[in-house]
């Protein structure tokens, strides 16, 4: 059983056809030289396990800080392997009326951080927008930014929402 991160294209990967004849188990002799290549390859399989899921992209969206198991890549340096991770956190907005609100999101921002994406939703029914969001005419968009100490959303929509969220995604160095 192969481990595989392919940076270029499929991330991580375990082959989910079986390795092992189960059959074969019951017969082998535990002294043998077959049951300790047994062994190893189990060992080898739960660390490839393991593997694949500590780097797997962790679905928690949680309003405190979060490291989500995914991993950027380090311009400050050549090692492809040194990758930094990936910390999440998501800030309830709340109603969001027109023009600027302005929501604190409790981070301590370093020099060397940097948002990898800024994302979020926000709905009253009938309408469910993504944010930030571009009208067609671009005069009615909702704009979504973040300095040191707060999150800024603009609605220049038109519409009031009861209730909206952000989501910060970012790596520390």
């Amino acid at each position: 059983m192969a481990f595989i991160i392919d940076q270029q294209n499929q991330g991580s990967f375990i082959p989910t056809t079986g390795i092992f004849e189960v059959g074969r188990l019951f017969e082998v002799d535990v002294d043998s030289p077959e049951f300790k290549e047994l062994l190893a390859r189990l060992y080898q399989a739960v660390n490839n396990i393991a593997n694949v899921l500590n780097i797997k992209d962790t679905g928690y969206y949680l309003e405190s800080e979060f490291t989500t198991g995914a991993l950027y890549f380090n311009p400050a340096s050549d090692d492809p392997n040194k990758l930094r991770p990936v910390f999440r956190k998501v800030i309830d907005i709340g109603a969001l009326a027109a023009g600027v609100t302005t929501v604190a999101h409790g981070l301590t921002i370093g020099t060397t951080w940097k948002f990898v994406h800024i994302y979020g939703a926000a709905s009253g029914t009938p309408n469910y927008y993504p944010l930030p969001f571009v009208s067609a005419g671009g005069a009615t968009n909702i704009e979504v930014r973040v300095d040191l100490t707060n999150v800024i959303v603009t609605n220049n929509s038109g519409v009031v929402f009861t209730s909206s969220t952000v989501v910060l995604e970012y790596v520390k160095e």
